[in-house]
């Protein structure tokens, strides 16, 4: 952590986490990845991001990809702007810890 130190970079509070989060709540997906071994595998195209309560969902090829909890969810957007990484226990594979990473549809204002 002493890059963090260095740059003066701080974990987000939960706060910030959350606001976030509910940032993504209707956001279009253009496609959905997963690190697997050395390869990043597509898991699925089209779709959407949806706040339900206190989840996250990302609906994705016609079928619920990833579920996780708000609370315990980390997220976190590319550098590009064009996306985020989510890392969590994804309910939808039994609650074992996942990373993914959803693409938006860019749309030109």
């Amino acid at each position: 952590m002493l890059f963090d130190k260095l740059f003066k970079r701080s974990a987000r509070t939960g706060k910030q986490q959350r606001r976030l989060i509910e940032s993504l709540h209707g956001l279009p997906v253009k496609y959905v990845t997963e690190w697997r071994g050395d390869n990043e595998d597509v898991i699925g195209r089209g779709g959407h991001l949806t706040l339900k309560g206190e989840e996250l969902l990302v609906d994705s090829s016609g079928e619920l990809l990833f579920r996780a909890d708000v609370a315990s969810l980390s997220a976190s957007f590319l550098m590009s702007g064009d996306g985020v990484i989510l890392k969590g226990a994804n309910k939808q594979n039994g609650g074992r810890e996942q990373t993914v990473t959803v693409h938006f549809v860019y749309y030109r204002k």
